[in-house]
C-alpha cells in the first residue's frame, strides 16, 4: 500500500525496480523508527482507511485503482473537511518525498550537484 501512496505522490517513484523500492522503504521505517508507538499505530491505521475508502466511491480498494483515480481519491482526501484526516494525507506525502528523493541514487537521478563545498566545488 505504501508503494501505491508513493507512487501517486511521486510518479517518478513507480519507475523504481525492486532494489529502489527497498531503499525508499528502508528510509521511511527507519524514521519511523524514532517516532513513538502510537504515531506507528495512527499511521498504520491511516493507511488501511485510505486503501479501503475508494471501496465507498469506486468499488476497489485503493491500490487497485489506476493511477488517475488514486490522484483524484488523495486530492479530495487532502481537502476533506476532517482535519485529522488532511494533515494524514500530508504527512503521508511528505513521507513519500523523503522516501524517494532521500535515496543514494536520488541525486544524481534528479541531477542534484550540491557539494558542502559550496560553489567551489563547481569551479
Amino acid at each position: 500500500m505504501f508503494r501505491a501512496l508513493a507512487a501517486t505522490f511521486v510518479p517518478e517513484a513507480g519507475a523504481l525496480d525492486e532494489r529502489g523500492w527497498v531503499e525508499a522503504e528502508a528510509i521511511v521505517e527507519r524514521f519511523l523508527r524514532t517516532r513513538p508507538a502510537a504515531i506507528q499505530r495512527q499511521l498504520r491505521l491511516l493507511i488501511r482507511l485510505l486503501d479501503l475508502l475508494p471501496l465507498f466511491r469506486y468499488g476497489r480498494r485503493f491500490r487497485t485503482l489506476d493511477a488517475a483515480r488514486r490522484l483524484r481519491f488523495l486530492e479530495a482526501a487532502q481537502n476533506a473537511p476532517v482535519l485529522l484526516l488532511r494533515r494524514g494525507v500530508w504527512g503521508l506525502r511528505t513521507l513519500s518525498f523523503m522516501a524517494y528523493y532521500a535515496r543514494p541514487g536520488a541525486a544524481a537521478e534528479i541531477g542534484y550537484r550540491a557539494d558542502a563545498r559550496g560553489w567551489e566545488a563547481r569551479r
